[in-house]
Order: C-alpha cells, then structure tokens, then sequence
C-alpha cells in the first residue's frame, strides 16, 4: 500500500510540474503537526517518510533537560521516540491530498505572477466568468482569470474601485481592460481580504493608460510614434479629455486621432461604452494649450502666471457656461490636462478686472485671435451698454443688422410725403 501510494504521489508530481523532494518535506511537516494534535503530543512531533517504500514513521520529542535554554525559556535538543499508529495511511492520504493542492494552487499563482508582472500596463480582451456584488471574475485565457474590482469604498477604504460609473455586466461579456496589478503569492505584506479565492490579476476599466491604448490600437500613427498623446485627463464613465501633438508639421494629429468621419474615436467611445472623449491639439505655449483645453468653448484671453501656476481665461459672456460645463467637469478636466489652476471670467466682469491689471514681463494677456483675422465682434453696443453678439461683416465695424442701422441714419430723410423713402 505504502508503495503504491508513493507510485501515485510521483506520478502526480511529473503531471503538475512539482519537485518531489518538495511534496515530501511539506507533507512530513504537515503530518507532524496533525500527529501531535491527534496524540496529544505536548512538545511536538517529528514524522519522516520513507523515501523508497512511502513508510511513515512517527516519533514524540522528548525535551533533554541539559538543554533548557534560560534566554529563550526553550529546550533545544530532543530525545525521539516512536511511537508511530499502525494505520498511518489515511491521515497520510488526505494530508497528501491538501499539499498537493495547495502547492499545485501556489506554483499556478508564482507562474502567473512571474508572467504577467511584466505586462502591468498592457491593454488585454478578457470575458467575464463571474459577477459578484464587490468584484467580477474575468476571464484572460483557459486557466488564467483576473478581478475587476469594485468595492464600496466607504465600506472597504484598502480595496479598489476600477469599475466606471454606470457599467453594468453580464455573464459571457466581452470587456478591454488594463492590467494595473499582480499579487505576489510569496510576498510578506499582509494579504488582501479574501485572497486565497480572488485572482492574483487585478485589472482596471478608470484607468487613463485604457484611453492611451485604445487610441494606439485604432490611430496607426500613435502606435508608430507620429503622433504622440501628451496629456490625458479622465472621469471614468463621463468624459475625457486628451492632447496630441505631432513633430511633423504636415500632418494634422486631431484628425489623425478623430478619423474619416469620426470612425476612430467612435470606435474608442464604444469600447468605453459611451464616455464622451475630447481630442484637443497640444501647445508647448501654456496660454494656446488652456485656451485648447477649454474646447469646445471659445476663449478671447488667456493670462498665465508661471510662478504660480495659475490661468485666468477670459470668455465671451455667451461662452462662460460651455467653458466652466456641466457642474465644472469642462473646467476641472482642462485643469487636469494643462496642469494649471484655471479660473474662467466673461469678458463683461472682468472689464474692470483687466482694465486695472498692471502690465507684466512675466505674466501677459495675449489675444488668441489672429490679428491679421477680419473676423470680429460688431462693435455696436446698445444704449443699455450691452454689446452686440453678432459677427461683424467682412471689411465692416458692424453685423448686417447694425451695418445697415448705421447707414441709414447717414441718410438724409425727405419731408415730401410722396417720397419713397
């Protein structure tokens, strides 16, 4: 029987991949410790396996008197005496049996480890296994599953959340993710709640770095390094912002990104199931990059403070609302892509602001219109002193409307009640 069982036990560690010398030193270890429980063995046990036959032999320790150590208050040497059951093979078996599990279940998780914790940060197509209330199981490959989590975080403040707002999943799903951790199963930390049955892969759908690849797997000149993504800024779920540049000046990086049509970045916003991404073009100046962040908004001035970090935008009044946007996500996602602290103005209250601002080397207002452009506001202003909205007419001061107001008052009006004017 004993050799029988030691044939089944190397068999088992030639199909799983496992040293033997290994199995049978963690299996004695295992063993001892169950002995001593079960024989109510004070000082311990000592088991050792035959490794010819598969015999085991069990033996108490019995402490030497000479050997109490005063400092640790411990024996250190032992007298061994068998005393080992006849009938050792069933304990023995489901010992085997526990090892060998968790062994095969650790060497799975240092093989996974060792090569996926090259790959944190690449994009992957994973289909979901499992759907709980804190995390989703997914699926990589056969035999290979990841966790995307996302807990409460009120309840679970050390876990993750890496779920955008408003997915939901189903069983089967096909998903894109990021991989953003590996779990080292021989690390010392102390282990996340629950481990021993979660995915040592732990994958995000929030993170930017999804966008960036996205965009390298649609935009053929990202991948090939012509266009590059400078800046990304993100609310998982809602809305993103994110600026190129291209070294090349005849190349266009906004349509590059945006597509024949549109198709590329809608192929980015279908595989984020609908968040809205916003495609902005790159300035190395500071005053041209906010003024572009801001977009679709349009900005007439920009004042930046290097020292401080600090931008003051002004807007047409009719503009201040697109520019801050819903609740300030337009505001808060520009400020995140340019790296400023963005304070947006119309241009009706801070006439007075700008007016008394005292001209600076270092910190200067700059019109973002082209000077040689004809293209500017009508310069009428009613007597309420409000301006006109209107684009001006081309070679004129003044819209069509006012244009024509202001001709008509030059003209002299005949008292002749026949006339036609």
């Amino acid at each position: 029987m004993a050799s029988e069982m030691m044939e089944a036990l190397m068999a088992l560690c030639q199909e799983k991949h496992i040293d033997q010398l290994y199995l049978l030193d963690r299996l004695e270890q295992s063993l001892a410790k169950s002995y001593a429980d079960v024989m109510h063995l004070i000082d311990g046990a000592k088991v050792t396996i035959d490794r010819a036959t598969g015999k085991i032999y069990v033996y108490k320790l019995v402490p030497r008197e000479e050997s109490w150590d005063d400092e640790t208050g411990l024996y250190t040497e032992f007298d061994e005496v068998d005393v080992t059951p006849e009938d050792t093979s069933r304990i023995a078996a489901q010992h085997a049996k526990i090892e060998i599990n968790n062994i095969v279940r650790n060497a799975a998780r240092q093989q996974i480890y060792e090569e996926f914790s090259e790959r944190i940060g690449d994009i992957i197509n994973c289909t979901v296994l499992q759907i709980t209330n804190d995390f989703t199981i997914v699926k990589i490959r056969e035999g290979v599953e990841a966790e995307l989590p996302y807990f409460d975080l009120r309840r679970y403040p050390e876990e993750r959340n890496e779920r955008p707002a408003g997915e939901r999943y189903v069983h089967n799903q096909r998903l894109k993710a990021i991989i953003v951790d590996v779990r080292d199963p021989s690390s010392t930390a102390a282990p996340v709640r629950g481990e021993h049955v979660r995915p040592s892969i732990v994958v995000s759908r929030t993170h930017p770095d999804l966008i960036r690849r996205l965009f390298e797997a649609e935009v053929p000149e990202i991948y090939d390094g012509i266009v590059e993504i400078r800046s990304i800024a993100r609310e998982p779920g809602a809305r993103s912002k994110i600026a190129v540049y291209s070294a090349d000046e005849h190349l266009d990086p906004v349509g590059a990104c945006v597509g024949p049509k549109g198709s590329r970045v809608r192929a980015v916003v279908g595989e984020l199931h609908g968040e809205r991404v916003d495609v902005i073009l790159w300035s190395n100046d500071p005053v041209q990059c906010v003024a572009n962040a801001l977009s679709p908004a349009k900005v007439s001035r920009v004042v930046v403070d290097p020292e401080t970090n600090y931008a003051t935008v002004i807007v047409p009044d009719d503009q201040l609302s697109l520019a801050i946007g819903k609740e300030g996500q337009n505001a808060r996602l520009a400020a995140r892509l340019t790296g400023l602290h963005i304070d947006i103005k119309n241009e009706s209250l801070a006439a007075n602001v700008l007016a008394g601002m005292p001209v600076q080397p270092v910190v200067q207002a700059e019109d973002l219109l082209d000077e040689e452009d004809e293209e500017h506001r009508c310069e009428y202003v009613s007597p309420a002193g409000v301006q006109c909205r209107n684009m001006a007419r081309p070679g004129s001061r003044f819209c069509g409307v006012h244009d024509r107001m202001t001709s008509m008052a030059d003209i002299e009006v005949s008292d002749d009640p026949d006339s036609l004017i």
